[in-house]
């Protein structure tokens, strides 16, 4: 699977990316029918106790899957947008079973 990252108002972190990274080969391996994949982190300046927000864009057969969390740390809100994705992954799954 592909992924593409962006950094708007924030700086390019490697150790961000690669912990991404990471979790979404996870998703990848589980999901089979994932292509790529788009992450956008993004600064809040008037949100000050959250702030750090993540976007991930999910590209696949059909419609796109999209989710957003916004969190105290980059990392918090990684972990809770890829919770989202895999449960609508896993209702998008249903549908490509074979019966």
């Amino acid at each position: 699977m592909t992924v593409n990252f962006e950094y708007v108002n924030v700086d390019v972190s490697e150790t961000l990316s690669q912990f991404t990274r990471e979790r979404l080969d996870k998703l990848s391996n589980k999901y089979e029918f994932l292509i790529s994949a788009q992450v956008y982190f993004k600064q809040d300046e008037k949100d000050h106790e959250a702030g750090k927000i993540c976007n991930i864009e999910l590209s696949l057969p059909g419609p796109r899957i999209f989710a957003k969390s916004n969190e105290r740390e980059y990392e918090l809100a990684v972990t809770e947008t890829i919770n989202d994705l895999k449960r609508q992954l896993d209702k998008r799954k249903e549908t490509y079973k074979v019966y």
